[in-house]
């Protein structure tokens, strides 16, 4: 059994994490620590400790691993504590403000022989999961140019605020999702271009970013913006040999702001209208159409990964050297010069 608290008590833990641990007989929450325990939107878990004190959570000699669920800024400060209070840490994302503040958690881990690792769940979204089973067919031959996006519809977003911290921009947010997939998938890029906007005005934060990664002739471009009435297509992979085009995301964040919880055998699961299509030409140079069947995702996968590391001495998933690249390629894409890595 891996046994493990919480340290925030918001949106993040009771939306993206909670409900996919309670899915697991394997791991158990025994603590939850906030600045103020309220159930006045999130519903009490029913046999876990809620408490303001958070030496409940770092004097516990029964919890394995703390999962830090609060605002980016103070992820630096309590993975540091978490750590010399000797205990295994899992981070939500961003992982840290800067590099170097997470080269520094990572050496902090590394000298007391502790866990640290960054919570990147959408490696486990369905239309990622159903473009790599596509790309590893071969249908499409040599693939040169993928196109990722991640739409809004939320104008107000932008348009009611000020000229926030750089963490908590659209960009640092959402592109450390997409980003992420890609290292994971493809390691590191040759070189990245970056186009951050500030739609609303510069004293307001940024609403828009394309960013293109070069693979040699493999071109990955990552678009998201806030003024996406009628969203683009997830993800848009062109081959030599075909194309394969997954008009909608993966489901489960759609089910979750429902309350359709994780456990239902039909949660986040795609319908046939949402299934992506791949189009290529037979032997005979006629147009196929095939409808691809999506993957199912689960980003109790993390947590799945993580038991594994503790509890069976496998390695990381998520490696620190792939949450170190994401970092470094955040951080100096706020310059929005060209960064060449080979």
């Amino acid at each position: 059994m891996l046994t493990i608290g919480y340290i925030g008590n918001g949106k993040s833990a009771n939306r993206y994490h909670i409900p996919y641990v309670l899915t697991r007989d394997n791991i158990k929450i025994k603590t939850i620590y906030d600045l103020r325990v309220s159930h006045d939107v999130w519903k009490e878990v029913e046999g876990v400790n809620y408490t303001e004190n958070i030496d409940d959570l770092l004097n516990d000699s029964e919890i394995d691993l703390i999962v830090i669920c609060t605002t980016p800024k103070t992820h630096y400060e309590l993975a540091k504590k978490v750590l010399n209070a000797g205990k295994n840490v899992m981070v939500e994302k961003p992982f840290m403000p800067t590099y170097e503040q997470a080269k520094e958690i990572f050496d902090l881990a590394k000298s007391k022989n502790l866990f640290v690792q960054t919570y990147q769940n959408r490696r486990y979204d369905s239309d990622f999961l159903t473009v790599q089973k596509v790309i590893e067919s071969g249908k499409l031959g040599e693939v040169f140019e993928i196109v990722l996006t991640f739409d809004y519809w939320r104008p107000e977003v932008p348009l009611n605020s000020t000229r926030v911290p750089y963490y908590d921009t659209l960009y640092y947010g959402h592109v450390v999702h997409t980003m992420d997939q890609i290292i994971s998938y493809f390691g590191k890029p040759d070189k990245v271009k970056y186009e951050l906007r500030h739609l609303c005005g510069e004293d307001k934060m940024n609403d828009y970013y394309d960013i293109d990664m070069y693979y040699g002739n493999l071109k990955i471009t990552l678009k998201s913006s806030y003024f996406m009435k009628h969203k683009r297509a997830s993800f848009c992979v062109y081959g030599k040999k075909g194309s394969f085009i997954k008009e909608t995301p993966d489901r489960q964040e759609e089910h979750l702001k429902e309350f359709y919880m994780p456990g239902h055998k039909d949660f986040g699961v795609d319908l046939p209208e949402h299934y992506g299509k791949l189009y290529t030409v037979d032997e005979n140079g006629k147009d196929v159409i095939e409808v691809v069947t999506s993957e199912v995702g689960d980003y109790a996968r993390v947590y799945d990964g993580v038991y594994d590391v503790l509890k069976n001495g496998k390695e990381k998933i998520i490696t620190d050297e792939q949450t170190l690249l994401l970092m470094d390629l955040l951080e100096k894409g706020l310059t929005q010069e060209e960064v060449i890595l080979k």
